[in-house]
């Protein structure tokens, strides 16, 4: 395991599965890390059992998408902890009336519903990379982290609201890692880590029956992937360690798939 020791890091949508999976890994390798959410209950259990553990965790109640929330968090954190030197931006999401449903015509998409979604995903993503980016930047050093899809690269039926906000991701993610480098230099790094299909809450029950076998939807994605399974969170922790590393000093910018070979793969 790659040593975090001497990292501050924030977690944003760090109570959902991808989001604490990194977070407790980024503990056990030394770094203080606090998570950032709405859900509280699972926010301060998550926390305490890490500090059962020894770690240095907490949790900040957050809204993503309320600037002056994030700011108040960030604040906080550092004046407890110092600089931040690690935004890992998870906090993402979809809402059924963003989708396309095989029955339904575009006409019937819900305006309302896909700008959350868009909100959610992508000025959730924007928003802490600012506030936390100022902080960076003053401490003359920083890495940005963003958690884009392979709803981005391949664009998959239905999901329209999510698809759309996680390609603004990836742009975003290129863009801002050259709008850093050539002002502050190459002490800032952005990059993003784009997940292939992996079981969390939100998409369970899309990909899974209630006896663990999988719908309709999810043998279509295993058709489509050459490893014919879904990833298990773990198996982005390498990337993570990968891109932090002070070996990929010289890697900004890139979106990097952990897909079991999905966005390689061309159906034939």
């Amino acid at each position: 395991m790659m040593t975090y020791k001497e990292e501050l890091v924030v977690v944003t949508g760090g109570t959902g599965v991808l989001g604490s999976t990194m977070a407790a890994h980024m503990l056990a390798g030394g770094a203080k890390v606090a998570i950032l959410g709405r859900n509280e209950e699972v926010g301060l259990s998550l926390v305490s059992d890490w500090k059962a553990k020894g770690y240095i965790a907490r949790f900040e109640k957050t809204d993503v998408l309320q600037e002056a929330e994030v700011e108040a968090s960030i604040t906080n954190i550092q004046k407890d902890w110092g600089s931040i030197s690690l935004l890992v931006n998870a906090a993402g999401g979809n809402k059924p009336g963003a989708t396309i449903q095989p029955a339904q015509a575009f006409s019937d998409l819900g305006i309302q519903d896909f700008d959350e979604v868009v909100q959610l995903n992508l000025s959730g993503t924007v928003i802490p990379s600012k506030v936390c980016l100022r902080h960076m930047v003053a401490a003359g050093k920083g890495h940005i982290i963003n958690i884009s899809s392979m709803a981005a690269e391949r664009p998959l039926t239905r999901v329209v609201g999510y698809g759309a906000a996680k390609a603004a991701i990836n742009n975003f993610s290129r863009w801002l890692a050259v709008e850093c480098a050539q002002k502050y230099g190459e002490q800032i790094r952005i990059n993003a880590i784009a997940p292939g299909f992996f079981v969390t809450e939100q998409n369970k029950t899309l990909l899974l029956n209630s006896d663990g076998s999988p719908t309709a939807r999810g043998m279509k994605i295993l058709e489509h992937t050459p490893f014919k399974r879904f990833g298990r969170p773990e198996e982005l922790l390498s990337t993570l360690d990968w891109l932090c590393h002070p070996g990929s000093s010289f890697i900004t910018g890139v979106v990097v798939p952990v897909d079991g070979g999905f966005s390689a793969f061309a159906g034939v």
